[in-house]
């Protein structure tokens, strides 16, 4: 087997892992013992198949190394698939993990008299600006992102600007933050996503695996 017909699957650090490695295993791929490891620094994997190896790397991260083909598949949010909009990438299988919102959230207190129908121009701190303004744009909002890679909540705290957009799962930082819910703007779960040159080029092997993936997904 030539090492063109091998395949490379990125997987997200983090809270999906946990969600996504049952999927994973169900579909039939067994991770070398240093993939559980918590002292291996190692971030990519041999598996029980010579020709599919896993990596771990950071969620926004996945689109990226699927996208310019460093892997064939990868499982993301769809809050990334929107925020970098590749067209290299399709995402044939909700994988029915990763739950959760993105919302437009701000003070507490703020929201008591403040009215979304009304903004005709928001400052924002969020980690998805193109996304942000898109949908700002769509509603004739004009919107100022500042790029933030997390602490989100601090940023109306310390007047660096009165609204975030981030992701919500139960609320619970939000409102440990002063901080309230005051539009959704998409729901948002992850998916089995792959590089269309790879779906070309290795058909049998690329399509088996997403037709695995979408089985153990259906419970097939």
């Amino acid at each position: 087997m030539s090492a063109n017909e091998s395949l490379v699957i990125a997987l997200p650090k983090g809270r999906i892992l946990k969600e996504v490695m049952p999927l994973v295993r169900k579909a039939g791929i067994e991770p070398e013992a240093a993939f559980d490891d918590p002292n291996s620094r190692l971030l990519r994997f041999a598996t029980n198949h010579d020709n599919v190896s896993l990596i771990r790397v950071r969620s926004f991260d996945v689109a990226t190394f699927v996208a310019f083909g460093a892997a064939q598949l990868g499982v993301a949010g769809n809050d990334v698939l929107m925020e970098f909009d590749y067209s290299e990438l399709f995402a044939p299988v909700d994988l029915n993990i990763g739950h959760c919102r993105l919302v437009v959230a701000e003070p507490k207190e703020m929201s008591e008299h403040d009215d979304p129908r009304r903004w005709s121009h928001v400052r924002v701190a969020t980690k998805y600006p193109t996304l942000t303004r898109k949908h700002f744009a769509a509603r004739g909002v004009q919107a100022e992102c500042i790029k933030l890679n997390g602490a989100m909540e601090l940023a109306p705290q310390l007047g660096l600007c009165r609204r975030i957009v981030d992701l919500v799962s139960t609320g619970d930082t939000l409102k440990a933050n002063g901080l309230v819910e005051v539009e959704k703007i998409a729901d948002i779960s992850s998916r089995l996503v792959v590089n269309r040159a790879a779906s070309k080029t290795l058909p049998e092997l690329v399509g088996g695996w997403v037709d695995r993936f979408r089985e153990v997904v259906n419970g097939d």
